[in-house]
């Protein structure tokens, strides 16, 4: 594993890559209030060990990278979606292989839509269709929409930390017990990296995604693999399963009992999914 701070047009971008750098790259795009750390070391390693180059970073206000004032984000949806090739350009790189989780997702269908020229192919995982009306869709658990009317402290290590235990706790799936000693060492090992986590609440302008992308999703034509865990209280699977049927050709997975999480125990699926699915779009 290798760091690379990027610095363009004003903003910084921490980063890391595995793997080799003339393997195929794909680049790794995490939710919101979520550093790079939540794509974790190991699984990023298992991504790039079939020959790939595998590159994840911090987007704005979480991390290592640029910070603005709580409130003043000074970045918008568009900003997050040009980030995604100021990473790719700042590795010298144009075009890769994509995959997002929650906002991350979102994030990685308008960077598809805007320049599929650069996306070689999209996996999204745990999130959204961009552009559409999702009012009438499942709603998202009542436990954690309770949970998120709470206000955490940010300032507070002890209370950021015991509020995400407690939102990681309402996220996980059914199938696999919930780890809270080791989400905690990551979430304080986390907090402490980023510096706290008062800025990465700015992370909710970048929902406010606008009309630009609105209709656009039958425009897509990078190949694209959805996952999607059939118990996600945050995003329930209609939102994997609309994404999946309005893009020509993508392919929906089912992850039986997967939360709104990356755990470890449904790595292997996830990343064989991958796999294929890259493996696939090479080949086209």
């Amino acid at each position: 594993m290798s760091g690379l701070m990027i610095r363009t047009d004003g903003v910084e971008l921490a980063t890391q890559s595995f793997g080799n750098p003339n393997q195929p790259p794909l680049l790794l795009i995490m939710g919101g209030m979520a550093s790079m750390l939540w794509w974790p070391e190991e699984f990023c390693g298992r991504l790039a060990e079939p020959g790939r180059f595998v590159i994840r970073y911090d987007q704005r206000d979480s991390g290592l990278s640029t910070k603005y004032p709580p409130g003043r984000p000074g970045y918008t949806f568009e900003d997050a979606v040009d980030d995604v090739f100021r990473v790719l350009d700042g590795y010298g790189i144009p075009n890769a292989h994509i995959v997002g989780f929650s906002l991350g997702g979102m994030v990685g269908q308008a960077a598809a839509l805007k320049s599929p020229e650069r996306v070689l192919s999209l996996t999204a995982i745990s999130t959204s269709p961009v552009g559409v009306d999702t009012s009438h869709f499942p709603p998202s658990g009542e436990g954690w929409l309770e949970h998120m009317a709470v206000e955490a402290d940010w300032s507070d290590r002890a209370d950021a930390v015991a509020y995400l235990i407690e939102d990681a706790r309402l996220t996980a799936g059914t199938t696999h017990p919930f780890d809270e000693a080791g989400t905690r060492a990551f979430l304080e090992r986390d907090f402490d990296r980023s510096g706290g986590y008062l800025s990465a609440t700015n992370h909710s302008v970048l929902f406010e995604i606008g009309e630009t992308w609105r209709g656009r999703l039958d425009e897509m034509k990078v190949p694209l693999l959805v996952l999607h865990g059939t118990a996600d209280p945050v995003f329930p699977p209609t939102h994997g399963e609309t994404l999946a049927r309005t893009v020509t050709d993508a392919k929906f997975v089912k992850i039986e009992g997967g939360g709104h999480e990356l755990h470890p125990g449904d790595w292997e699926e996830i990343i064989s999914a991958i796999d294929e699915h890259v493996a696939r779009s090479m080949c086209v």
